[in-house]
């Protein structure tokens, strides 16, 4: 099943940068970045009203409500960044560098979380990283 969500992500995040760049045209990035953040706010909290889970709220332990809270700003500089990008730049070439993420996701999710750096992860970044460069040549 998560296979299925992962898709629908990158389905969902490659149409977000077509979308973003056609409604960014005449705006500030900065106040589209805030309309957008909205639109986010309001699509979250009406699914956990649909799915009933807002009372888990009272059982986040406060570890988990920093790693939150700095997850958020996190996402906040990021979409900023982002946002700006795109105004300024081509989406062909701003989105695949925003993507080397991956990458560092990897590698922080080795150093952070333990998670395994195997040989065929090195290459599958390398590979990552070549076909971002060669796409921004």
């Amino acid at each position: 099943m998560w296979l299925t969500y992962a898709i629908l992500s990158a389905v969902f995040a490659a149409a977000t940068a077509i979308l973003a760049k056609v409604g960014i045209d005449g705006v500030n990035s900065n106040l589209a970045t805030a309309i957008r953040t909205i639109v986010v706010l309001i699509m979250a909290w009406a699914m956990v009203f649909i799915t009933h889970t807002g009372g888990g709220i009272s059982s986040i332990t406060p570890r988990s409500w920093l790693f939150l809270i700095l997850s958020g700003l996190a996402t906040g500089a990021s979409w900023l960044c982002y946002f700006h990008a795109i105004k300024i730049g081509d989406v062909s070439k701003v989105v695949p560098i925003d993507k080397c993420s991956l990458v560092l996701t990897i590698i922080f999710a080795a150093i952070f979380l333990g998670e395994a750096f195997t040989w065929k992860t090195l290459l599958g970044s390398l590979l990552l990283l070549a076909g971002t460069f060669i796409m921004i040549l």
